[in-house]
């Protein structure tokens, strides 16, 4: 997809009410400081669309990115922060949980893991709880740039067994630094939501 308009169009928090979108919608999940909001500018060319910090635990609300007038990214809250209260973590879980069974026009969770670690027990009990609503994640493993080539093969592994994956389940590499993967995702998203470029749409009507 070829971004030409991007805005953050709704945020919601706790008390909220969840958007009744006429757009399908593409959730991001990940625990805090995997490199959510630094994917999601890379995702969408722009340097700081997201809020990107060193802190865990900045993104508190669930936040609804307009693209092209055509879908939207949601960006879920950041799981498994220890530091917020254990009563903010438990909003925050009945909060994403609300979304996963409200939304209407969600058609995939993506889940982002740290590709440099095998998976800790946060990113399984979000995988499998992202299963149990009757999702199948699609994994971002990111912060690609951090390995030496000969290190992502075993590292994909790690995470795809930690995980418990099947052999049919997406797992996509990706580095915000470098953009690799970002072409990968963005084909995956195209065919979920339906976007065909304008261009192609006359070149093949």
């Amino acid at each position: 997809m070829v971004i030409r308009s991007v805005e953050l169009e709704t945020v919601c928090g706790i008390t909220s009410k969840i958007p009744g979108n006429l757009f399908a919608e593409i959730a991001f999940a990940g625990k805090s400081n995997v490199g959510k909001s630094s994917m999601i500018n890379a995702l969408m060319n722009r340097k700081a669309l997201a809020r990107t910090s060193s802190q865990p635990g900045k993104t508190q609300t669930i936040n609804f990115y307009n693209i092209n007038n055509f879908m939207y990214l949601v960006d879920l809250p950041g799981y498994g922060f220890t530091k917020a209260p254990e009563s903010e973590r438990a909003k925050w879980g009945k909060m994403v949980e609300n979304y996963l069974h409200k939304s209407k026009k969600l058609k995939a969770v993506f889940l982002l893991v740290d590709i440099r670690h095998k998976p800790s027990a946060n990113d399984k009990t979000m995988y499998e709880w992202i299963v149990y609503q009757g999702f199948r994640p699609i994994i971002i493993a990111t912060k690609l740039d951090k390995l030496k080539r000969s290190q992502v093969q075993k590292c994909v592994k790690e995470v795809r067994e930690g995980l418990g994956l099947k052999d049919s389940d997406l797992l996509i590499p990706f580095s915000a630094e470098t953009k690799e993967g970002r072409d990968e995702i963005w084909q995956v998203m195209d065919k979920l939501v339906g976007w065909v470029e304008p261009e192609k749409e006359k070149k093949n009507p």
